[in-house]
């Protein structure tokens, strides 16, 4: 199967991509094998060792050729210092025995203090231990810069930033952020994101594009998007699932997405939502989901235990 791709900096990202949080090697090695041709990475998720082993396994076959696959890291909130930078992109090609990443992302904003042995360092009060140093997103993105300039990383992103942090690196990047990746669902389209994204020429890749049906703190009474009354009736009409119509709605936009699963039939279900679009009144409908839970939506990933932090991305929003 050959997956239509959307254009990331210098490369080519294949749309519908696999999120390999809280999976193993054993998924990607299938997903491999079912057709996905990108995958989204992090370290933060503890498992890029074993991704890696899957890796090596498949290209060293010769099954599937390296450079035919779009891979994503993320380089996390204890390593925002410009001597950290590399040292983390380091780590992270060692344990997916990698030579090179497709695309490398900022995960978030915020710097959290490095050196504690800890990936989310807290205090006595469990409150998040900020880096002593603050250094800005802008800091850090010229490190990410220098990963470019020696072939390490063919582009460079930012995960979960707003709009006015986007623009500041922008304006004063040597090499502009080739992709953006945020949170998008119907409960929170973030269509203004989409459209500043779509104006600067930068890739949009949806995360949680299922509305995170299995994230612990979901509470009973929030709406569940595959559960939908008004996404079921589209599916029905189309003869798909309520996955599938998600899925496309993201596509449709002019979006990737990556969705994870370790179900096989999930993964082929995933992957075949190109026979089928979503009309006008499909896109209508799904864009105005979110006042079914609010005025503004319900953005799942708030994160609000980082607020403190000055470069937290959603401060109108806690």
């Amino acid at each position: 199967m050959s997956i239509p791709t959307l254009t990331c900096g210098v490369s080519q990202m294949p749309v519908v991509g696999y999120g390999t949080s809280k999976t193993d090697g054993v998924a990607v090695e299938l997903a491999l094998r079912e057709g996905y041709r990108h995958f989204d990475c992090a370290h933060v998720y503890r498992n890029e060792e074993d991704l890696g082993r899957a890796f090596s396994k498949v290209f060293s076959s010769g099954d599937v050729k390296r450079e035919d696959v779009f891979i994503t890291s993320k380089l996390w909130n204890t390593c925002h210092r410009k001597e950290d930078v590399e040292k983390a992109c380091d780590q992270t090609l060692s344990d997916l025995q990698l030579d090179y990443l497709d695309l490398y992302l900022i995960h978030w904003p915020m710097a959290t203090q490095p050196g504690t042995g800890a990936l989310n360092p807290v205090d006595e009060n469990k409150v998040p231990l900020l880096d002593k140093l603050s250094p800005t997103p802008l800091e850090t993105w010229s490190a990410m810069e220098k990963l470019v300039e020696s072939g390490k990383c063919r582009n460079i992103g930012l995960s979960s930033f707003n709009i006015s942090q986007i623009e500041e690196i922008s304006k004063n990047a040597k090499v502009k952020p080739a992709c953006v990746q945020a949170e998008s669902h119907p409960l929170f389209p973030n269509l203004e994101l989409l459209e500043f994204c779509k104006k600067r020429e930068i890739a949009f890749v949806s995360f949680s594009p299922l509305g995170a049906p299995g994230r612990w703190w979901r509470k009973k009474e929030e709406l569940s998007l595959l559960e939908d009354e008004d996404v079921l009736k589209i599916a029905q009409k189309h003869r798909v699932t309520a996955g599938q119509v998600l899925i496309r709605y993201q596509l449709d936009k002019g979006n990737a997405v990556i969705p994870k699963t370790s179900s096989q039939s999930r993964m082929k279900e995933n992957l075949s939502v190109f026979e089928f679009s979503l009309d006008k009144s499909d896109m209508d409908c799904l864009n105005n989901l979110y006042k079914k839970a609010g005025p503004n939506g319900y953005r799942i990933y708030l994160c609000s235990e980082f607020k403190h932090s000055p470069f937290y991305p959603f401060p109108s929003e806690v």
